[in-house]
């Protein structure tokens, strides 16, 4: 009796965010972007006023999402709201994924302790003159936390990780990839930073694999940049 084969399976393979192109210019842009912030730092450190740096800062990230958007209107690409992870559609959505940012960030806080006691004093702490001064400066900075949480997760774990998957097949080295990518981007800080970074990129890039979602680590991102990175104070 003949035993017929079925068709054989095929492993499915995740799609490109966007064409190949369109991912080299964004990081080409990228850097030239690193290169202005740290022009901008070293101008705020000159002058003693944050107020630009904040400014730039906010403009650069909004542009590079911007970036990602254009490159969701390419046909076949990946939408912007796709590479969010779809919309809430109920409250109990929005209060589980606020719970999940609130007990990442108790992680995310340990994880930083733990690295600045395996690395000691980074260069980072040379740079107080960041710290926002007075009420302009304050809402500058919590606005710039924002616009961090939003654009930093949607740029490195919502288009560079799913790009990164598609190109290697594998989760791991996506989360890899961009969490390494986030760090080299932090580079003005020190290298001591840079590690410590991309092992938060590492944790920021295992939640949105998780959760299938950059909402939770949004929240989460926006909120450490606010109240954990650099203390706010009024004269």
């Amino acid at each position: 009796m003949a035993i017929h084969a079925g068709p054989p399976t095929r492993r499915w393979k995740p799609k490109l965010v966007a064409p190949i192109w369109h991912t080299l210019v964004l990081l080409a842009v990228s850097v030239g972007l690193l290169w202005m912030q740290s022009r901008s730092l070293a101008a705020s450190g000159q002058h003693h006023g944050n107020v630009i740096h904040y400014l730039s800062v906010i403009v650069a990230e909004w542009a590079l999402s911007f970036y990602v958007w254009l490159g969701g209107l390419i046909p076949g690409a990946t939408r912007l709201r796709d590479l969010v992870g779809g919309r809430w559609s109920s409250m109990k959505d929005v209060l589980r994924d606020i719970g999940i940012a609130a007990a990442f960030w108790i992680v995310f806080v340990a994880a930083g302790i733990f690295m600045n006691f395996l690395l000691g004093p980074s260069h980072v702490e040379t740079l107080g003159f960041v710290n926002p001064r007075g009420v302009v400066e304050v809402t500058l900075w919590a606005m710039m936390s924002m616009t961090s949480g939003f654009c930093e997760e949607l740029v490195f774990r919502g288009y560079l990780q799913r790009q990164f998957l598609a190109l290697t097949g594998s989760g791991a080295l996506a989360v890899l990839a961009q969490a390494i990518l986030f760090g080299v981007a932090h580079a003005y800080q020190g290298s001591k930073q840079v590690i410590t970074i991309t092992l938060l990129g590492l944790l920021y890039g295992i939640l949105a694999q998780w959760r299938k979602s950059l909402r939770p680590g949004i929240i989460s991102h926006a909120w450490s940049d606010i109240v954990n990175v650099i203390p706010i104070r009024f004269p």
